[in-house]
């Protein structure tokens, strides 16, 4: 059984491993995990400007369902954003926000699509990452910011497919999973697909139709 303790570690462990790989730098970027009843409810989420390599579990912030801080050094001004996201989102229980290079670099030379940033290139951008809309430019923290993701999240509900990913405009990337450990994965396949879109010469094509259909019905892909 999880314990808050487990959470504790496992979201410092993951900052830690974003730091160490060049994902995160200085104090850009935050994590946040959706806690059980059994745990107390509401959210943890890493301190405001603190590094993600060198949390500690005791100075994590823990919040209240309706965003009241409890405990811990005080929350990330981005809690708000990820309040919305898991309200939004009843399957996400990790929310990690980064300024990865390459996907900031992919907004300033300019995105794909503005409801894809990138094309879907590899059969595991399809799997593990799906479809990834542009929210365009707010200043952090701007309300309206999250309310543009609410939106871009119901739209992929609504047709089927829904999104685990979005794009701030000249920010970063906001990625939700089931856990911590799977939200990374998302940021890591997200990032890694942008270093390989921006660095191929000539561009490569996207995956044709066929093979994304195959990829729907025999890997359970939701594109």
């Amino acid at each position: 059984m999880t314990t808050l303790q487990d959470l504790r570690a496992e979201i410092c462990r993951v900052g830690r491993s974003l730091f160490l790989r060049g994902y995160v730098h200085a104090t850009a970027g935050n994590i946040s995990v959706r806690l059980d009843a059994g745990l107390g409810g509401g959210f943890l989420i890493t301190p405001t400007d603190a590094c993600l390599g060198f949390l500690r579990p005791e100075a994590l912030a823990w919040v209240d369902e309706e965003g009241v801080q409890q405990s811990g050094e005080r929350a990330s001004k981005t809690l708000a954003l990820h309040r919305r996201i898991y309200a939004a989102d009843e399957t996400a229980r990790c929310v990690i926000h980064t300024h990865s290079t390459h996907l900031v670099r992919l907004t300033l030379q300019g995105v794909w699509h503005e409801e894809d940033i990138l094309p879907p290139i590899t059969p595991y951008y399809v799997m593990k990452v799906g479809h990834v809309p542009l929210i365009r430019y707010h200043r952090p923290g701007d309300p309206a910011a999250a309310a543009e993701v609410v939106a871009v999240i119901a739209r992929g509900q609504q047709r089927g497919a829904p999104i685990r990913a979005v794009m701030l405009d000249r920010l970063g990337p906001n990625v939700w999973h089931e856990s911590p450990a799977a939200a990374m994965a998302v940021l890591e396949e997200l990032e890694e697909t942008a270093r390989l879109w921006l660095t191929c010469e000539p561009r490569p094509q996207p995956l044709q139709a066929a093979q994304i259909d195959e990829l729907t019905r025999h890997m359970g892909a939701r594109w």
